[in-house]
């Protein structure tokens, strides 16, 4: 998510390009009248979670970890009230996943199961999202295009896919804060503050400018009006202000503030820098976009 942050919640346009890591999902259904699904999810490989749920009377009955467990259940219930077919015959179902980065880059691991889930169940990925997550249902659209995508969900969810491959795109590079910020504890704290129409308005025109840049100086400039925009908003400091305050160029958080990964632009001895303040994880474009 390059552009409008929380403002997406209200209708602002999106800026938003997908990343070369995914998810990966596989199923088997085998008609036994068990009425289970039996559900690994796995990190890079590694498992990470297990969970056994009978999906007749809609109870966990092996897990190791049931808070994850718990979200599971209920994101399959409601694939079972949109679907005409999965969690209807007393099939049992072999449903795995594999994140291919680590968990805590924050590059839409919930998105892209919500996504997954819905193509294989034949139901809409957005009301899924709706009534499983909530959130603006950007990351939808760009796990569902792959593509970088114009993306505004009011008044009715509509986006575009659009080719932003910008002229300096192999100047930019991409930080990882070493933390993972809970979105739905930002999106709640930007839910309490009142805002205008206007100001939403105003985050859509932002980022058509940024969608047309052509030269690295007018983008980052745009960048860190948007940066200081939303601060002020929030009445947060910039992840530049906190973290990086003597840095030569941009930094501009992407998506929930406070974690995950800020992008900005190489300069003389960029990795020394973020290296110097244990920033360590640092990609190029070409390395993390998958466009």
């Amino acid at each position: 998510m390059l552009t409008s942050e929380y403002f997406a919640i209200d209708g602002a346009l999106v800026l938003a390009v997908p990343t070369k890591p995914g998810q990966e999902f596989s199923f088997k259904e085998s008609n036994d009248g068990r009425s289970l699904v039996f559900w690994e999810a796995y990190h890079q490989n590694k498992l990470w979670l297990k969970a056994v749920i009978d999906y007749q009377s809609w109870q966990i009955l092996e897990t190791n970890i049931p808070a994850s467990a718990a979200f599971i259940l209920k994101t399959l219930k409601n694939v079972q009230s949109l679907s005409d077919t999965k969690f209807k015959n007393n099939f049992t179902y072999h449903l795995t996943t594999n994140l291919q980065f680590p968990a805590n880059y924050g590059l839409g691991s919930s998105s892209t199961l919500m996504n997954n889930l819905a193509e294989w169940a034949a139901v809409d990925p957005f009301y899924l999202n709706t009534i499983s997550l909530g959130g603006s249902g950007y990351d939808i659209a760009v796990a569902k295009e792959k593509s970088a995508v114009l993306y505004q969900n009011k008044p009715e969810i509509k986006y575009e896919k659009v080719n932003f491959s910008p002229s300096f795109k192999n100047e930019l590079i991409f930080i990882h804060l070493n933390q993972k910020q809970d979105s739905r504890e930002g999106i709640n704290f930007y839910r309490s503050k009142n805002k205008s129409q206007k100001l939403v308005d105003e985050f859509s025109d932002l980022t058509r400018k940024i969608l047309l840049c052509s030269e690295l100086k007018n983008f980052s400039d745009l960048l860190l009006f948007h940066e200081q925009k939303i601060s002020d908003f929030l009445e947060i400091p910039t992840v530049k202000e906190r973290f990086f305050a003597d840095c030569p160029v941009f930094v501009k958080s992407l998506g929930a503030w406070g974690g995950d990964f800020v992008m900005s632009s190489k300069f003389d001895g960029f990795k020394d820098y973020f290296w110097g303040k244990d920033f360590n994880t640092i990609f190029e474009w070409k390395d993390i976009i998958g466009l």
